[in-house]
């Protein structure tokens, strides 16, 4: 059988399944090979995974079907894997303040990755955080990448300000150089709290996802 009849079939027999009021196909999947189907997924009844196969079986073209449904309760834990996905981007969506779609969610076996572009290395760290938060999660990898161009003059001017906003404090110690996403501070600050602030200053620049502090503490 051509894939085009193939796909056509597995049109055919979603639409059944939607079409069936005892059915409910919201968690059910369909892969059509060579005039096959299987089903997999969860159901919420035992009869509704016969009434299921009855569908399926209604369907012209069907040779054969492999039913790999599950039973599941209402009151079961959600943790298929497009479960988890959806309750990830959900969560992301109420925590963190970004575009839709800019940060891209992938579970396969309740292992979580995770991808796309942000502005700040914070945003990236807090969307893995809430990723890690989810029922059904085995495992964290976060590939977001820092987005635009970091210009050390921009770091410098977060750093001056954070200082003027500290009573004050000089930053003509403080030289900022940038290669990639990385920041290196260097030179010299007066104490150990305005080598705090120069290192916070820095991070909150946007494309920054390291920075090194080589700063001196004068005392």
């Amino acid at each position: 059988m051509l894939k085009k009849e193939d796909d056509q079939l597995q049109d055919d027999v979603i639409a059944e399944l939607e079409w069936d009021p005892s059915v409910d196909h919201t968690d059910i999947g369909v892969a059509v090979t060579h005039g096959v189907v299987t089903l997999a997924g969860y159901v919420k009844s035992y009869p509704q995974k016969l009434a299921a196969e009855r569908a399926v079986r209604r369907v012209a073209g069907v040779r054969a079907l492999a039913e790999e449904l599950k039973v599941r309760f209402a009151s079961d834990p959600k943790t298929a894997d497009h479960e988890i996905a959806r309750r990830i981007v959900d969560m992301i969506a109420w925590t963190v303040p970004l575009p839709e779609d800019q940060v891209k969610v992938k579970v396969e076996r309740g292992f979580v990755t995770l991808t796309g572009t942000v502005d700040w290395n914070f945003i990236s760290k807090e969307v893995a955080r809430a990723a890690g938060q989810i029922s059904g999660v085995t495992g964290v990898s976060n590939m977001i990448k820092i987005g635009p161009i970091l210009r050390p003059d921009d770091v410098k001017a977060r750093i001056t300000a954070a200082f003027k906003r500290q009573a004050g404090l000089d930053a003509s110690g403080v030289t900022v150089l940038a290669h990639g996403g990385t920041v290196e501070l260097r030179g010299h600050v007066k104490d150990w709290g305005e080598r705090r602030i120069a290192e916070t200053a820095a991070w909150s620049a946007p494309g920054v996802s390291d920075v090194q502090d080589y700063l001196a503490v004068d005392r």
